[in-house]
């Protein structure tokens, strides 16, 4: 049998943890992307609709879709912008912030879990070796 990649192996474990974490989004009732954009506004604050597009790399359209989405489920609340009344700013309400911890725990607890199989020592070499890898995200 052929021994996999590197490259191979991580796509394999990374599809797993997107497994896991689409597990736990599913009765959440939210999606991946309305996940990015609560992340995003829990990290930032308050943004206009234009910002939160650039954060989340997509169409101002698509944001738009998804803060619908998002505010159809009470997770955030638009406002004009005092500051330029065309614009829209996006901000989170309790629930929204209450949702994005609970993702953020649950998500933590489940590589936890799955990275728990390994050795400490193995799991400080794996972090040392992705936090060098890792690219700062603009999120």
């Amino acid at each position: 049998m052929e021994e996999e990649s590197l490259s191979e192996l991580f796509w394999a474990v990374a599809r797993r943890l997107r497994h896991m974490s689409h597990e736990t989004l599913q009765p959440l009732g939210v999606t991946p992307g309305q996940v990015r954009a609560l992340k995003v506004l829990a990290r930032h604050g308050v943004m206009r609709l234009s910002e939160l597009s650039e954060h989340l790399r997509i169409a101002p359209r698509s944001t738009t879709e998804v803060v619908d989405g998002l505010q159809e489920r009470g997770l955030v609340e638009r406002s004009p912008d005092p500051a330029d009344r065309r614009a829209t700013l996006v901000t989170l309400t309790p629930a929204g912030t209450a949702m994005s911890e609970n993702i953020r725990a649950e998500r933590g607890a489940q590589g936890e879990r799955l990275f728990a199989s390994l050795p400490e020592r193995d799991q400080a070499e794996l972090a040392r070796i992705l936090a060098a890898l890792r690219v700062p995200e603009s999120e």
